[in-house]
């Protein structure tokens, strides 16, 4: 077999021009915000566009119509809590920076702003659920190794 070298490319290394747009899952955990953080300096040495995502859990509406609402604004309320600590970290930044706070299940949310957006990659952290594949990355980051249409980086 004939390989022919790619010019000014190491299979070894990573171009800095390879990711011009990052998405980042964050959920208020210590893993999500060593993501976050390894996502930001990625991005800075890039130039590319971070993305954050943050999903909090669907409201069923087959509660009374006064209980959904309370219970969506106060689930929204935490979902912004957790962005708004996260938009403190970006003070100093020297890039674009996109905030999603969606609805739904985590792994859909982190996928489809991925699709859409047309983005190069994808940081997460990782967390046990329990499960057998759990035992080594949590449920949504499995799902999203396994369904995105680009590289995804697992931070621990």
């Amino acid at each position: 077999m004939h390989m022919v070298p790619i010019k000014n490319r190491s299979p070894l290394t990573m171009e800095p021009a390879m990711f011009k747009m990052i998405v980042v899952a964050i959920d208020g955990s210590n893993q999500s915000i060593k993501s976050l953080t390894c996502a930001i300096g990625l991005a800075e040495s890039c130039g590319a566009e971070l993305i954050i995502v943050h999903a909090y859990v669907h409201t069923s509406d087959l509660r009374s119509k006064d209980e959904y609402v309370k219970l969506v604004a106060q689930r929204k309320r935490a979902g912004q809590k957790i962005m708004d600590d996260v938009r403190a970290q970006f003070k100093n930044a020297r890039m674009v920076v996109e905030e999603n706070l969606l609805e739904g299940p985590a792994a859909e949310a982190i996928l489809t702003v991925a699709q859409t957006r047309g983005a190069d990659l994808i940081i997460m952290g990782t967390r046990g659920m329990g499960s057998l594949e759990g035992l080594f990355l949590g449920s949504v980051s499995t799902k999203v190794t396994h369904e995105a249409p680009c590289t995804v980086m697992v931070v621990r």
